[in-house]
């Protein structure tokens, strides 16, 4: 991003977010699992650390957890502050987006869901919430946050739960009580590439943006659905992730956009510089800055342009993806779309 000069843009601003504090974490997170969590801070496994997801493995325990989980919530509220005051009509903290967290257990990488948190904040301030979450793995954590919340529409774009952690996401998962039909789940299947990806996108998010008619958007902007991904198994470029990014701007009337998964760093630091160049309505040069040479090669980029070379046709793997997906959309054209009057 500063290669490209867009941390200095004539509109733009740098903020240093503040830690969260314990009272705001624990509006969503039990204190008991809070408790653990400061117990944990020291480095040491605390008590009970298991029963709350943390330990060896995906959630594992370090010095300054705490600190850091803080900070990170701390980050998307201040990005959903900015945007709910009316100081900026687009924020984006990259280092959000920790989306599996649960109220009382750290899941998948994630401490503190800080998308609830911002999502809440939102609510606090009279607004009315879309989430969307194009991260490769299902936003599990938000959408049990609210399942039977009909003030929140929440979207999720995934690999399929029966490939992928953390499971969930399936498309008959629609929300309950006052809030069915709240809960929308696109699953896709492994190789779906950046066509259908965004023919299905359109599908569906378009028209439920316009039919629930939201006063901000919140957008997790995982990019773990690159192709190259060591993690996941769809098959997206960054020029489709950016396209993406790009039509959730045209769709949001005020936007905070959130980082999340990503395990290959060179897809992580093109995807969000194009992502937020898109929030900025800026086109990039495809070929990187000359002042980035030395970190393109530190951080192992695979060539020297900001976007991906053409990858040759899936053949059959596309065609099974895009039967796929077509089966999921149509599905949400019977389950969903009719309640939101579509």
């Amino acid at each position: 991003m500063e290669a490209y000069g867009l941390t200095a843009l004539p509109n733009a601003r740098v903020h240093l977010p503040e830690p969260a504090t314990e009272h705001a974490v624990a509006l969503w997170h039990t204190q008991d699992y809070l408790d653990v969590l400061k117990a944990a801070n020291g480095g040491a496994v605390p008590e009970h650390a298991a029963r709350c997801g943390l330990g060896p493995g995906d959630n594992p325990v370090f010095p300054g957890l705490w600190d850091a989980a803080r900070l990170c919530a701390g980050g998307s509220l201040l990005a959903a502050e900015l945007v709910a005051s009316g100081k900026a009509t687009r924020a984006f903290h990259f280092a959000g987006g920790l989306h599996h967290a649960l109220p009382g257990r750290a899941s998948g990488f994630c401490y503190v869901n800080d998308a609830v948190l911002a999502i809440l904040y939102l609510k606090s301030r009279g607004l009315r919430v879309l989430y969307v979450d194009i991260d490769a793995h299902h936003g599990d954590g938000v959408q049990h946050a609210f399942y039977e919340d009909p003030e929140v529409l929440t979207i999720s774009t995934h690999e399929r739960g029966d490939y992928l952690f953390p499971g969930t996401g399936f498309v008959e998962e629609v929300g309950a009580g006052a809030a069915l039909g709240y809960s929308v789940n696109l699953p896709l299947e492994p190789f779906t590439d950046a066509s259908v990806y965004l023919a299905a996108f359109e599908e569906v998010v378009p028209p439920l943006v316009g039919a629930f008619k939201p006063d901000v958007v919140v957008a997790q902007l995982g990019i773990d659905s690159h192709r190259t991904d060591p993690l996941t198994h769809l098959d997206l470029d960054v020029q489709g992730f950016a396209r993406a990014v790009a039509r959730l701007v045209e769709l949001s009337p005020r936007l905070v956009a959130l980082g999340g998964g990503g395990y290959d760093l060179a897809n992580v630091a093109r995807a969000w510089t194009a992502a937020w160049a898109a929030m900025n309505g800026i086109e990039l040069a495809a070929e990187l800055p000359a002042s980035f040479a030395e970190d393109a090669r530190r951080y192992r980029f695979r060539g020297p342009t900001l976007w991906d070379p053409p990858e040759p046709p899936a053949g059959a793997k596309r065609l099974r993806a895009e039967a796929y997906v077509q089966r999921q959309v149509e599905a949400l054209r019977r389950l969903v779309f009719p309640i939101h009057h579509l």
